[in-house]
């Protein structure tokens, strides 16, 4: 399929910085990769063409298809990569720069927040500690240091927070580490602070295209801004209506702050959607038009009207999750749909409880997404703590979780006199337990298994240099008798079989990701942010998702429940005058439905042990009546769609039946 007009004018604009404004399905990935093999076609080298998306799932998708289009040898060099991995590239290639050591570490969201604690007041509660927390990463988007931080306080719980802000940055600095919000935060007061520097970026970034800018935070704006310079050669993709992550710092605002920054850009609006029937564009126009707009767009599309939209009343959450799952078995049988086809949208992770449970009775096989992510599970973090040790020695709570996992002979007591040792000498665990001084201060079993410990370590550490990095995970886990540690305290065999699967996965997962023979250098590269892998891949299962998660998403035929007020819009958009965004939120819901849409709510819900009565959600009133089929219109129609589900049913059980 060629490229339409608008798209074709994004893709050649190169002399000026360029705003698309991409609605929903409006091809914006496309107008991305033609634009990067264009840039190539126009004399860039590909090793000054940066593009930065929101997950490293796009990224590597984004790499694939402009291979497609130019070569794989040609595309080779291309930076393809988050917001996140370039700033850790940053402050790997400028480490000294930002008061770093080489091969620093990059603590994820759980050690952080261990780290935190031990710093915050006793006694705290976790949503007092939580609000905490969140105070410092929001000081970090906004760009303040701890001693701005403290200027900036307005409150004694902000002063709290900033307090601890600035113990914290202490303890990380010893550490040799930094927190997720450093990779954004670090760099961008470096571009900032240091002329220097900032040149030299500016010239290795010649070029710099941007994906779902709408959602980038205050501290990424600052550095996409020191990072294009005056020149202002750069591509931002965006579109106001989806900007749905204001919870965790996403700032529309930048939008606008492009042409006051940038007093030559250029605005292309993508308006022709390639996704959706005409009638569920045209429901999705007349309800985000009851929001404000920055810029004025209306998207349309050259596909047939469709089936109308169709709105449910339900008794309850598990009625609701009921037809459901019934009418999604209809419809595949009807229509031989492959099931990844079909996904059933919410705003909230319980509500995924009743649809499980309603698709196993129908023998309708799902996935939920956001479930425990890979790279969350105990057995992946216990392998990735011997990692992190491996290219930083000094990572302290690497060191204590890996050296407690298989037991050792090394208990809380020798740990905390190691701890007391190494204080004093100002040097990390790892370091204070090869020390011939050191060992000789603590009792001796426990002595000789640290020692054993780090001359394991050093090992892995020497083999790691001409190892890939496959190679080397496979070698640790083998080596620290990790797999008999699952199969002695894990009881049930399944559960054995399945972290082992896990690990192996892990091992195939460094060999796919890594570059060369060099392990080390792969992982330092990656350890930093695997963690935050998007590993999503449902397989032929009908997808269940939050609607902040269907994000990006497409499926012929969606079911959104959970329309009530005080569901979506949740209660507390409504009572803190975030509409807006929940309207925005809706919006996203409908344009991931491609042929057909269902939209129910439950008249009743238990809450509190408690059967109250709910009230339909007020985007359904926003919705064009002449678009929607409400139940109970025509009750012919409603009749005939019960038998239909009810033979389903049937030849379902039926089905399971012969099964047995």
């Amino acid at each position: 399929m060629s490229l339409n007009s608008a798209q074709r004018q994004a893709v050649a604009e190169i002399s000026s910085p360029l705003l698309v404004l991409a609605g929903a399905g409006s091809g914006k990935t496309r107008v991305i990769t033609e634009k990067i093999a264009h840039l190539l076609k126009s004399g860039y080298q590909a090793e000054h063409i940066y593009a930065i998306t929101f997950t490293n799932k796009a990224a590597r998708e984004m790499r694939e298809r402009v291979a497609k289009l130019v070569s794989r040898e040609a595309a080779e060099p291309l930076t393809v990569c988050t917001f996140h991995a370039l700033g850790l590239k940053l402050l790997q290639i400028e480490h000294a720069a930002a008061g770093l050591r080489r091969g620093f570490s990059v603590l994820d969201a759980d050690d952080a927040l261990n780290l935190f604690k031990e710093l915050a007041p006793k006694g705290l509660k976790n949503d007092a500690l939580f609000a905490l927390r969140n105070l410092v990463g929001k000081a970090k988007d906004d760009g303040l240091s701890p001693d701005e931080a403290i200027k900036a306080a307005r409150s004694p719980r902000e002063m709290e927070a900033a307090s601890i802000y600035a113990m914290y940055q202490r303890r990380l600095s010893n550490f040799n580490a930094v927190d997720f919000d450093d990779l954004i935060y670090l760099p961008a007061r470096m571009l900032e602070e240091d002329a220097e520097l900032r040149t030299r970026w500016q010239g290795r970034i010649r070029y710099l295209l941007m994906d779902e800018y709408q959602d980038t935070n205050r501290a990424q704006y600052r550095m996409v801004r020191h990072l294009v310079g005056p020149r202002g050669a750069f591509t931002a993709v965006g579109d106001d209506d989806q900007s749905i992550y204001s919870w965790r710092g996403a700032n529309p605002e930048n939008l606008n702050d492009l042409a006051r920054d940038f007093p030559s850009l250029k605005v292309v609006k993508l308006e022709q959607n390639y996704r959706c029937s005409s009638r569920i564009l045209r429901a999705a126009n007349t309800l985000i038009a009851h929001n404000p707009h920055l810029f004025e767009k209306k998207l349309w599309s050259a596909h047939a009207d469709g089936d109308p939209i169709r709105v449910l009343a339900c008794r309850d959450e598990e009625h609701e999750a009921e037809r459901a799952a019934a009418a999604i078995a209809h419809r595949q049988a009807q229509t031989k749909a492959r099931w990844h086809d079909f996904a059933i949208l919410y705003r909230g992770n319980h509500q995924a409880r009743a649809l499980e449970k309603a698709l196993r009775l129908v023998s309708v096989p799902y996935h939920v997404s956001g479930g425990t992510a890979f790279f969350e599970r105990v057995e992946i973090k216990d392998v990735l703590a011997y990692l992190r040790l491996l290219c930083n020695p000094d990572d302290d709570s690497a060191f204590l979780r890996a050296v407690q996992v298989p037991k050792r002979e090394i208990g809380t007591t020798t740990l905390e006199k190691l701890a007391l040792l190494a204080g004093s000498q100002h040097i990390s665990l790892l370091r204070a337990a090869e020390r011939i001084d050191v060992q000789k201060q603590l009792a001796s079993r426990p002595g000789a298994a640290l020692m054993q410990f780090a001359e394991m370590l050093e090992r892995w550490r020497r083999a790691g240099q001409s190892l890939d990095a496959g190679a080397l995970v496979a070698r640790v886990i083998e080596e620290s008798g990790y797999e008999l540690h699952i199969q002695a305290t894990v009881k049930e065999p399944l559960a054995v079989a399945y972290r082992k699967e896990n690990l192996q996965e892990l091992v195939q997962w460094m060999r796919d990701n890594g570059k060369g023979r060099d392990a080390l250098a792969d992982l330092q590269a990656q350890l930093a942010l695997l963690s935050h892998s998007a590993r999503d891949e449902p397989g032929n299962a009908v997808r269940l998702s939050t609607l902040h998660a269907a994000k990006g998403l497409e499926f012929n035929h969606v079911w959104l429940v959970g329309l009530e007020d005080g569901t979506l819009p949740h209660e507390g958009g409504i009572n803190e005058g975030r509409l807006e965004e929940e309207r925005r939120l809706m919006y996203v819901a409908i344009t991931r439905a491609k042929e057909t849409l269902t939209i129910s709510y439950a008249e009743h819900k238990r809450k509190f042990g408690d059967i109250e009565r709910q009230k339909p959600s007020r985007f359904i009133d926003e919705l064009p009546a002449a678009e929607i089929e409400r139940e109970g219109d025509d009750p012919e129609r409603d009749a005939e769609q019960r038998r239909e589900r009810a033979g389903a049913h049937l030849a379902n059980l039926a089905a399971m039946l012969g099964k047995l």
